[in-house]
């Protein structure tokens, strides 16, 4: 059966090894926060910080910071659930196997989520004020404490008090600083296509009050299940109930719904005055800044007695939401394929900060009885991939053909990359959509919400042999992979000048860089950081790059409104003036931490 707790969770990951407590005050503000970076780096136990300066509660991270931990929280439903995942993609599966299917039926049942009395509700125990809470900072510069793992639960404004017409999500909260006013605001941050967005709009329209509970901690399936990309109109606490293994429990409170099993609960209501919320060091690695964000009117704070406050600490990739994204795709990779057909993979490229990045395979079979080497179908299952939930944030979409490589596995990038690059003609199979939505924390754009896209797709056999010597330029060069080459560029001042300054530069590389050697070149602030792992590669070329504006080619041509290149192709990866800071540790507290570590205090 499920933890009904956070409590119930932590006991238990102690009885498996899987808990490190701290029993030496921490300080929120930084340290905590690297303290977790480090033990998730190490693939780390959960960690229990028991006094945490300035706060009476204690603070759990690092819950789901290995796949086989959440398999180990979830290890009652896991299968089941998803078994029931499955079926959607392979329904005979079920048939076949009649106990497989009677299991998965009888967890269903967990699906509907129980009422139960307010006297029922261990949330409802004990009071609390805002400024009582953990307040966790994370890196130096950002605006203030966060909530890093709220569930924030909202209604559809004809449905109060009906939890399968519900959102539950992960957009998180800054519980002071700025211009929220003490123990009575905190901002709420939710980016572009969240299911909050129709809700509040839905009030909005309505002329409604748009009340807001925000859940911290309770059963570990309501944390997991506020980040599932469901399908719209599957309520999260229905599915939380199903890797529960027990059905959401809920009670109300005035108007308020709430989350009966919750470890705490704030409960609010949206004020129609928008308020600056940010900095905050986000997980493309860089700050999301200060912005104008929904603000909530707080009315109570609950807490269960012996609550835990749970926690995570985002930035740079690999970080503990890395795993979440490893857990679902575990759950739900079966799926997406059979929504959209011809699609055979899908992969959102963690180290490029998720949505900057996909790679996908697709199957051309539109016209089989003649061998084509233009691209097809490929282009409808890449519209159809970009029309497709949180997958309509992607900036760079990758499509390659299956037929071309059968064996080619979409999560071995640099496999991925050599293959596209041996086939891909730049003057032909370069597709952009132009002032169209980006995803909010992307600030490779100078407007928020707002930027470009690109498809490179490419099908038929490979007619290059990628480059892997380090040619002799003038400028600092170094190879990255075969195919891809960085290049150092000037500091760039404004995009007025980079196009007359991109177009010297090509012309410079096509005397001395051959496209069959490296078809992909990118100019970037520090040829050999950007080459000295893959990941950096990845990370410095898809979050530092908007594909309207930085990709330039050698041999640049537009034909009857299509862009290409001959030669190869440039992608401007160089830091810009408008783009966030990416994120720095605090050397005084990484220099204290480190003394924890060296006397013992903390040992992995």
């Amino acid at each position: 059966m499920g933890y009904q707790s956070t409590r119930e969770c932590v006991d238990a990951l102690e009885k498996h090894g899987q808990l490190l407590r701290i029993t030496e005050e921490v300080d929120p503000h930084l340290e905590m926060a690297e303290i977790q970076r480090r033990v998730y780096a190490a693939k780390g136990p959960a960690i229990l910080f028991e006094k945490v300066k300035g706060c009476a509660f204690p603070c759990v991270s690092n819950l789901f910071g290995t796949p086989d931990r959440a398999r180990l929280i979830f290890k009652d439903t896991y299968d089941q659930v998803a078994a029931l995942v499955s079926a959607k993609a392979d329904p005979i599966g079920l048939i076949k196997s009649p106990g497989k299917a009677l299991q998965a039926g009888f967890s269903a049942l967990n699906a509907r989520p129980k009422k139960v009395s307010p006297k029922h509700a261990p949330v409802f125990e004990c009071r609390a004020k805002l400024s009582d809470l953990p307040p966790i900072t994370s890196w130096p510069d950002d605006g203030g404490p966060f909530i890093t793992l709220p569930q924030v639960y909202s209604e559809h404004p004809d449905h109060t008090g009906k939890p399968l017409k519900s959102n539950l999500g992960m957009y998180r909260i800054q519980i002071s600083g700025n211009e929220f006013e003490q123990d009575k605001e905190v901002g709420l941050h939710y980016q572009i296509h969240r299911g909050i967005g129709v809700h509040q709009k839905l009030h909005q329209d309505q002329g409604k009050p748009f009340r807001v509970a925000i859940f911290i901690g309770g059963p570990p399936a309501m944390s997991f299940s506020a980040v599932m990309p469901l399908p719209e109109g599957m309520p999260e606490v229905a599915f939380a109930g199903l890797l529960a293994g027990r059905r959401f429990r809920y009670s109300h409170y005035k108007e308020w719904t709430v989350s009966a099993d919750a470890d705490f609960c704030i409960i609010g209501t949206l004020n129609e005055e928008l308020k600056r919320e940010g900095p905050f060091g986000d997980h493309l690695g860089y700050y999301s800044l200060d912005h104008l964000f929904p603000c909530l009117d707080v009315e109570e704070v609950f807490h269960r007695k012996e609550a835990i406050w749970p926690f995570t600490v985002v930035g740079r990739p690999p970080q503990e939401d890395t795993t979440f994204g490893e857990v679902i795709h575990d759950m739900t990779g079966a799926v997406m394929p059979t929504e959209i057909p011809g699609l055979k993979a899908v992969h959102a490229v963690d180290a490029a900060g998720v949505h900057p990045l996909l790679l996908a395979i697709g199957m051309e079979r539109y016209t089989p009885y003649t061998k084509t080497l233009r691209p097809s179908e490929l282009l409808t299952i890449s519209n159809a991939v970009l029309g497709k939930g949180q997958l309509s944030l992607a900036k760079y979409l990758f499509m390659v053909n299956d037929a071309d490589n059968p064996e080619l596995d979409i999560h071995d990038i640099p496999a991925y990359f050599e293959h596209l690059l041996a086939r891909i003609r730049w003057e032909r199979d370069l597709h952009f959509q132009t002032e169209t939505n980006m995803d909010t924390l992307d600030y490779s754009s100078s407007g928020v919400n707002h930027g470009s896209k690109v498809v490179f797709a490419c099908s038929g056999e490979p007619f290059r042999t990628l480059g892997c010597s380090t040619p002799d330029l003038d400028e600092e060069c170094t190879v990255v992979k075969p195919g891809i080459l960085a290049v150092a560029g000037p500091a760039f001042l404004d995009y007025d000048q980079a196009p007359s300054e991109l177009e010297i530069i090509a012309n410079k590389l096509e005397k001395q860089v051959s496209v069959d050697d490296f078809p992909m070149i990118i100019l970037c602030d520090d040829p050999q950081f950007c080459a000295a792992e893959f990941s950096n590669f990845l990370w410095v070329t898809f979050t530092r790059s908007n594909p309207s504006h930085d990709i330039y080619g050698v041999g640049a041509i537009t034909r009857f409104k299509h862009w290409g290149c001959t030669g190869s192709l440039i992608i401007d990866a160089r830091l810009k003036p408008h783009h966030a800071p990416p994120l720095i540790e605090n050397s005084a507290v990484t220099e204290k931490v480190d003394q924890l570590f060296m006397k013992g205090s903390l040992s992995l």
